[in-house]
């Protein structure tokens, strides 16, 4: 799969003196879903921003499908719809003007046809005569994609496109990007909802500090670093564990009521059934059990704390 996006070497310092991204470099492949993730101040915004020309780079080179962003900024630019974090556009206009100004910025050439289909995919057809003022927020965020998609990108840009929005918007939001993906459009995600990216994305980089710490198949990233946990309620209560147990990674809670066992989750179901076997050997019966696997989310926070603190 080639390269749609290009990154190599990529800095920026603000006049500030803030520097925002160290030494970034980062391949996007055609038509994958990609989701960065990052704390705030990562250096998000500021990598997305630079790719779709909003600002100026600093050294390195940033290609999109093949062209330059400094030498070839017109052509970089056309190929990328961006729909930001913040709704901005006329309030007054309706659906139907606004997407189709977007298309006509890009010198498109009209396409009644094809804004019609973009508004019925984002559920807005219903809408199309309607003033952007007279919308409720999850609408013009659907518009803010509408826009985006006017001129035919081949690459989206989303920088949280489910902030704000009820949990079944955001349903409907997962499978328009899914529905672009099988047309072919590349879709890089920002999110702090961390079950999108895990729901959504073929593979996940995470920016901390302005440097890319992490770039991996999301299946691959939670097979490498997930945990698997099973915890058992007791039939009776534990003081300690016992020494015959004492080479597997068990835990009491609960004032000894609650044996908790944490293993890989790239490991099998045989641990468990180990467990269960070593247990009765040692006459400890329980009532209950329940098994966790870690999230995205539990990954992710540990891949930042660490990079923090340098563990």
């Amino acid at each position: 799969m080639s390269d749609i996006i290009a990154i190599d070497g990529l800095s920026k310092t603000y006049e500030s003196g803030f520097t925002a991204l160290r030494d970034v470099n980062l391949h996007i492949r055609k038509g994958e879903i990609f989701a960065l993730l990052g704390p705030n101040g990562a250096g998000k915004t500021t990598l997305i921003s630079i790719v779709c020309g909003i600002v100026n780079p600093g050294p390195g080179t940033v290609l999109v499908d093949g062209c330059d962003i400094r030498r070839d900024y017109r052509a970089a630019r056309s190929r990328i719809g961006l729909v930001p974090q913040e709704l901005s556009t006329d309030a007054f206009e309706t659906v139907w003007a606004t997407v189709n100004f977007s298309r006509g910025l890009f010198g498109k050439p009209a396409d009644p046809a094809y804004v019609e289909k973009v508004l019925r995919d984002l559920s807005l057809w219903d809408k199309r005569k309607d003033k952007i003022m007279a919308l409720s927020g999850g609408m013009k965020r659907r518009v803010m994609i509408a826009k985006a998609l006017a001129h035919e990108p081949a690459i989206l840009f989303l920088d949280e496109p489910t902030a704000g929005v009820d949990v079944e918007l955001r349903r409907d939001m997962w499978n328009l990007v899914r529905g672009l993906r099988e047309r072919g459009v590349t879709i890089i995600l920002t999110t702090h909802y961390i079950e999108e990216a895990e729901e959504m994305a073929d593979r996940v980089g995470v920016i901390s500090g302005g440097e890319i710490i992490l770039v991996e198949h999301t299946r691959t990233l939670m097979e490498k670093l997930g945990r698997k946990e099973l915890r058992l309620q007791l039939a009776a209560p534990l003081e300690a564990i016992p020494a015959g147990l004492s080479d597997l990674n068990l835990v009491l809670e609960g004032d000894g009521h609650e044996l908790v066992y944490g293993f890989d989750a790239r490991h099998d179901q045989a641990d468990v059934a180990g467990l269960l076997r070593r247990l009765g050997e040692q006459g400890i019966e329980f009532r209950d059990l329940r098994t966790r696997e870690s999230s995205l989310e539990d990954i992710f926070v540990d891949l930042v704390h660490n990079r923090r603190t340098g563990d």
